[in-house]
């Protein structure tokens, strides 16, 4: 039918109107309004943002930034080439930062952008968000695989062994067999022996978290003398080749790699360029009459402009409160163009960021998928292509190594990183007041993040401590606590409760003890703990809600604070003394340690071999000390081991046998009075510590101090183990409360011991000549069987309550005293203090340390203390203890009070 339709119908229509390609052209129109820019981020994904053709930079820098819910943002930057290549060492003078006052387009130069951390932080505790140090260890591990950043040897092998740990966990020899790492790219030119030393080293993290490998990393790459550089190539007058590193504290100098000369900020007057000619004004002396002026020689104009921008934007985020606008020159007319680069930084500052971050308060949870053990995981992520990101950064996919995302802000609780969530475990104390008790997977520490919540529970033994702890460590409250400053160096701290009640803290101390009130416990991520500065144990209280409380009373205090969570407000206002730790004989912990981690030989310090595990030991002993760590992994163990019974304990004839209602022994090591009795219970473990490569195993009895009822049980067990030395740690009473039960007659009296047949005569008494201890001689008889036997009996009288030994070579002089008299004893040695697990488990922790480093065998203190809890619950009670303990063991061995015997150097 169409046919039939004239051509010259149409032909003679002077009208025509092409429907499709206008559409086209519409659809073109519509998009040329838009460009797309194909950002690479530090785990080699990319994503392309669509962005207005007029936007100007900081436009897609905020895209960026909530693409990836980062917080801290200031840190970063966009990356590009000029030339549309990668940045790289290669092509230094081609690299620009995005300037977010100009405009994307002119800025896109064919290539992709890429993110970058543009101001190294020099300390990365400083960062408020694990999830900003988590991608500042990204940027640490690309520029040692691209040669920006010049490590050491031994320094690499060590870094490399903390990104082991944080990929793929503790090691395991059934999981990681020989050659495990041959496919990960952890430093450049990884040879055999390099993949060896790294194997040797992963395995002395055993226990440490992703976060916490990861901030060891950092923690150790800042000390590198490379580390965060915007290094810039240079010449001198003379023409030798140089580098000038702009950094955080000022301008450095290097000459092949090497250091050689530093300027500080506060030590430059100006700076300047010319040219290609770079000047360094720096500060008159009050010896000198003249000005310093250094110059340097560049390789271009755009090379000095580069650098001087670099100086400009490092000094202001670094060392300004806020970004100081470029004045107008008003001397010249308007005609006139202004004189100079117009240029200054129009970024936040450091202070102005970590400002926002403490009016901010609550830190978002970081959630970490599970690590899996594949040897090729590192390599394949590197390729990997980042899905599009849900609403709630919550995986639900197979995990790979960089699916570490945020919960958004106001979102709900975060699940755990993975596993189903355990029951509550038993509640637990000891003589040293109360402790937190984790409900983490018990048999294997899985890799939580520290902000993840956690549940516990707290209860304590005596009023030593108050109740105040929270058992859900996670607040929901979006309302954050806060601190203002206080004249005196004190700090005013308002805390609000959680939905409990409870603020997540303990005190200590009153007029009645004739001590201040100090902080004696902070549970994390509670209420306390959420402040900042947040509350610190040892912190001296001051203050409470505007009240004086330097004469309360313990209870007094307690019920103040209680009284606090009554009120319609219901907030606490702490007027707190922040360090003021008491207790005896206090070590400061340094900051840095006093070598580095696995030093070079030619740095003088002790040689390190791959092979000689106790030296590496002692070295990550130093450097645990030193960060912190240490203390932080020891407060992630279990308290008790999980499947192991306390039946007999609990039992009615029993209960008031214990001198503490929650410390209480296994069914499974438990001592048995007598198998042929009903009445066989005593309150005591057999800890068995074998010192592995010498044939040694140290036997010990752990025991709560006798009570006034349990006295004649005491000395059956002393007498049915055939014991001939007992080990007492504590005094019979302290600050009027009694401790342990006297258990000896005085000297030359002896002491009958009914029903049994046991009599007990002390034989010799003598005290040291400073008075901290006393040793006895006691001699058991059983008046049935005419048996006799002489027991030893050691004293140590200077441990004060709540407290560690005031001095360390008395403390170590002890112990050796203790080993001397167990040379050669088959029977197990008693050892009790008054709950039996906190003073009694770091004197065991010390001998078993000591043994090791004579049988030239690493030592773990972390491990010793796992194995002690597999047989009593809870021994070593106290983060003060442990950290104690650790720096005894480290002392000894730096000193050479103990050392490897000769036959086992072999």
């Amino acid at each position: 039918m169409i046919e039939s339709v004239s051509r010259r119908a149409f032909g003679s229509s002077r009208g025509t109107y092409n429907v499709r390609a206008s559409e086209l052209a519409h659809d073109n129109r519509k998009r040329l309004k838009t460009i797309s820019c194909s950002v690479v981020f530090l785990d080699d994904t990319q994503h392309t943002f669509q962005v207005e053709k007029r936007a100007k930079g900081n436009v897609l820098l905020n895209a960026v930034y909530q693409h990836l819910e980062l917080i801290e943002k200031d840190y970063f930057g966009l990356q590009y080439c000029e030339n549309g290549a990668i940045p790289s060492v290669s092509n230094p003078d081609n690299v620009r930062w995005l300037d977010p006052t100009k405009p994307v387009k002119k800025q896109l130069r064919g290539g992709s952008f890429y993110f970058r951390v543009k101001f190294y932080v020099s300390d990365p505790s400083k960062l408020q968000e694990e999830y900003t140090r988590y991608h500042l260890y990204l940027q640490v591990r690309k520029d040692i695989m691209q040669g920006r950043l010049v490590v050491p040897p031994n320094t690499a092998c060590l870094l490399a062994s903390y990104t082991v740990q944080s990929e793929l966990g503790d090691y395991h020899p059934d999981e990681h067999a020989p050659g495990y790492l041959s496919e990960m790219a952890l430093i450049p030119n990884q040879t055999e022996d390099m993949e060896h030393k790294i194997c040797e080293l992963h395995k002395l993290h055993k226990g440490q978290t992703p976060a916490d490998a990861e901030f060891n990393f950092l923690d150790h790459a800042k000390r590198l003398d490379m580390y965060g550089l915007d290094l810039h190539k240079a010449k001198d007058q003379s023409g030798k080749e140089l580098q000038l590193g702009v950094t955080s504290t000022g301008l450095v100098v290097f000459q092949n790699s090497v250091k050689i000369n530093t300027f500080s900020w506060c030590k430059i007057v100006k700076i300047s360029f010319k040219q290609k000619q770079f000047f360094v004004q720096l500060k008159r002396e009050p010896s000198e009459n003249y000005d310093t002026l250094l110059g340097f020689n560049l390789e271009s104009y755009r090379s000095a402009k580069q650098l001087w921008r670099s100086c400009v934007e490092h000094h202001t985020f670094f060392r300004l409160h806020s970004p100081q606008p470029r004045s107008k020159n008003r001397f010249l007319p308007p005609p006139f163009p202004l004189v100079g680069s117009r240029f200054s930084y129009s970024g936040r500052t450091e202070y102005q960021t970590i400002e926002e971050g403490k009016s901010r308060g609550l830190e978002r949870s970081f959630i970490r998928s599970r690590s899996k053990s594949s040897t090729s995981r590192l390599r394949q992520s590197m390729s990997a292509v980042v899905e599009e990101k849900p609403k709630q950064l919550i995986l639900s996919r197979t995990p790979r190594p960089y699916d570490n995302k945020v919960t958004s802000l106001g979102a709900r609780e975060p699940r755990r990183a993975w596993g189903d969530t355990p029951s509550p475990l038993p509640q637990g104390s000891d003589d040293e007041g109360g402790f937190l008790e984790r409900t983490l997977t018990e048999e294997r520490q899985t890799a939580f993040s520290p902000h993840l919540p956690n549940r516990t529970a707290l209860t304590f033994v005596d009023d030593d401590t108050v109740d105040l702890i929270t058992d859900r460590m996670y607040m929901d409250s979006s309302e954050p606590n806060y601190c203002d400053t206080h004249e005196d160096n004190f700090v005013v701290i308002r805390i609000l409760p959680d939905e409990q009640g409870r603020f997540g803290f303990n005190v200590k101390g009153g007029s009645d003890l004739n001590m201040p009130i100090l902080v004696s416990r902070v549970a994390p991520n509670t209420p306390a703990d959420k402040c900042y500065p947040k509350l610190n144990e040892g912190d001296q209280v001051i203050m409470i809600n505007e009240i004086d409380i330097s004469n309360m009373s313990h209870e007094q205090v307690v019920n103040l604070i209680r009284a606090s969570r009554d009120t319609s407000i219901g907030e606490l206002v702490l007027t707190v003394k922040p360090n003021s730790v008491y207790e005896a004989g206090g070590h400061d912990v340094v900051e840095e340690p006093p070598y580095q981690y696995v030093p070079d030989p030619s740095l003088g310090i002790v040689s390190i071999n791959g092979h000689n595990a106790l030296e590496q030991s002692m070295l990550l002993l130093a450097d645990g000390l030193a960060s912190g760590a240490l203390v932080t992994q020891f407060e992630r163990l279990y308290r008790r081991k999980s499947g192991l019974t306390m039946n007999v304990a609990r039992k009615n004839e029993n209960v008031n046998k214990n001198r503490y209602r929650d410390i209480l022994p296994y069914d499974a090591t438990r001592v048995i009075l007598s198998e042929f009795e009903e009445d066989d219970y005593i309150n005591g473990n057999y800890i068995n510590m074998e010192i592995p490569g010498s044939g040694i195993i140290n036997r010990y009895i752990a025991t709560q101090g006798p009570l006034s009822s349990t006295i004649g049980d005491f000395w059956r067990m002393v007498s049915k183990v055939g014991s001939g030395l007992v080990v007492m740690l504590t005094p019979l009473t302290e600050r009027g409360r009694v401790k342990c039960h006297r258990y000896w007659p005085p000297l030359g009296e002896s002491l009958s011991l009914p029903p049994t047949s046991l009599v007990v005569t002390t034989t010799k008494e003598q005290s040291t000549d400073d008075g901290s201890c006393v040793f006895r001689e006691f001699k058991l008889k059983d008046l049935q069987t005419e048996e006799e036997r002489d027991i030893s009996h050691m004293q140590y009288l200077s441990w004060p309550d709540h407290g560690v030994p005031g001095d360390v070579v008395r403390f170590l002089s002890f112990t050796a005293e203790v080993r001397a008299l167990r040379a050669g004893m088959v029977e197990p040695a008693i050892v009790h203090c008054s709950a039996g697990i906190g003073r009694t488990g770091v004197l065991i922790l010390m001998e078993t340390a000591m043994c090791l480093v004579e049988a030239n065998q690493p030592v773990y203190p972390l491990d010793i203390v796992r194995q002690m809890r597999d047989q009593r619950a809870m021994m070593v009670q106290t983060p003060n203890q442990y950290r104690f303990v650790c720096g005894c063991v480290h002392h000894a061995y730096v000193e050479g009070i103990v050392k490897p015997l000769p036959e086992f150097c072999q």
